[in-house]
């Protein structure tokens, strides 16, 4: 009969040398986020009533700006930041983005460290992601998990102006009330996506960092604002006819289902039912595309948008105004 293998004595293994590879991304990303991850507390007026809110935010550079979701900070114009080495700094709201709900804040009387910010562009589904935040008012909390999809949608609104936040990232990070703002972070340590919302149990979802979100989080920082066109149309994604695409070299355009007047398009002469093709020659195929071309540059100049109009080509010149806040 064959012995029994004998059993290392784990008691006198290091600790260090009993960490598996996952503890150790986990714990390192951990150590370098936790001081630049602050939580929250902000008090703002409600039909007259004064009402308290909290969340995370997290310090992205060294004069004192931190990150955060714009629904932390909605309605208020300051509130108190407190860092896990129990430093309390006040801050105010340098800027708010509903529409991407983004938002940054500045503190006053000390500057908490910056965290690295990543590019969400290189995630894969089934990476390593570490989530650090105050969930329920509990101060550095850590949660792991893995990114459960890329490219997903988020709906956000702002009075009678609604947008989709594009790339929002999914994970099964555990995400409880007062993650909102806190990070999202690789293996490496690097803030990949802020968090925002708690979808359900096991599905988490964060506005990405990336090139748009940069620029996004530059505007809040230079003008406390982000300024973007509009059209005046509401649309959806719409497959081409065989013709119509073999003449325009496109499969989808965006379908105007309605006209927002008095807007540009309107005016202009678009109608619903006409397909939007191109905007100065950049296809369009949908909400997302139409989005990303109507930045604050493009206020007030004539842009050219190609449509398809019962099967007929036609080219339309529009002057986008400002979205009002």
């Amino acid at each position: 009969m064959l012995a029994p293998a004998p059993q290392p004595d784990l008691a006198a293994v290091p600790d260090d040398e009993l960490l598996d590879a996952y503890s150790i991304a986990v714990s390192t990303a951990a150590e370098r986020l936790i001081p630049s991850v602050a939580s929250l507390r902000v008090t703002r007026q409600v039909g007259g009533w004064t009402a308290g809110g909290a969340g995370s935010a997290v310090a992205i550079e060294p004069a004192g700006y931190l990150l955060t979701s714009a629904h932390v900070v909605a309605g208020a114009d300051r509130g108190s930041a407190t860092f896990v080495d129990g430093a309390e700094l006040a801050f105010e709201v340098v800027g708010r983005d509903p529409l991407s709900d983004l938002a940054v804040i500045r503190t006053t009387g000390g500057k908490p460290p910056p965290a690295p910010l990543g590019d969400a562009g290189r995630l894969r589904v089934g990476q390593l992601v570490v989530a650090i935040g105050n969930p329920l008012g509990f101060a550095g909390t850590v949660t792991a998990g893995v990114v459960s999809a890329l490219g997903r949608s988020l709906g956000t609104r702002d009075g009678r102006t609604s947008r989709l936040v594009e790339n929002v990232i999914q994970t099964d990070a555990a995400l409880n009330p007062g993650n909102s703002g806190g990070a999202l972070a690789d293996s490496r340590g690097r803030v990949v996506g802020i968090n925002t919302a708690v979808a359900g149990i096991g599905l988490g979802l964060a506005v990405p960092i990336d090139a748009a979100t940069r620029g996004i989080i530059e505007n809040l920082i230079v003008h406390g604002r982000v300024r973007r066109a509009f059209l005046g149309i509401v649309g959806g994604t719409r497959s081409l006819s065989d013709p119509v695409a073999a003449r325009s070299g496109r499969t989808r355009g965006l379908e105007i289902v309605q006209l927002l007047e008095p807007g540009p398009a309107a005016s202009a002469g678009l109608r619903v039912g006409d397909i939007v093709l191109e905007l100065d020659g950049q296809p369009i195929e949908g909400v997302g595309d139409l989005q990303r071309q109507l930045g604050g540059d493009v206020i007030g100049r004539s842009v050219d948008l190609r449509v398809d109009r019962g099967g007929e080509a036609r080219s339309v010149s529009v002057s986008p105004v400002e979205l009002a806040e």
